[in-house]
């Protein structure tokens, strides 16, 4: 059997939020949704990633932040939907981040978390 990959894995239901999103519904949306992070999509292209925005940076925002733009994280890790779950793996520990963001041709089209390889490698 070959060995899964991003696209076998990965959630394709992904949640977003965009730059203008205010800090307060970016927070509750993570709570209600219980996750611990989402990509930072185009205000007009919604499959076009422009960061990351954790419950790490909401706990760290400063106080006058008001939008998401202003505590995202610019810089995003991702990978294509062929990588096999191994380097998913890898790049997670690497990079201590909780999940990736799965882009084809510059779009988003998942997201994987750690969870969704331990649960590829072991089962449920």
């Amino acid at each position: 059997m070959p060995a899964k990959r991003a696209k076998d894995i990965m959630t394709t239901r992904v949640v977003t939020v965009k730059p203008s999103t205010p800090i307060p519904e970016a927070a509750r949306l993570l709570v209600r949704r219980k996750i611990s992070g989402v990509p930072v999509v185009d205000e007009k292209d919604k499959t076009k990633v422009v960061g990351i925005l954790t419950e790490a940076d909401l706990l760290a925002a400063p106080a006058g932040a008001k939008t998401v733009a202003e505590v995202m994280r610019k810089r995003v890790i991702s990978v294509s939907p062929e990588t096999p779950i191994d380097e998913i793996a890898a790049i997670l520990v690497k990079r201590k981040i909780k999940r990736v963001p799965v882009l084809e041709g510059g779009k988003l089209v998942g997201m994987v978390s750690r969870i969704d390889v331990l649960r590829a490698k072991y089962g449920e």
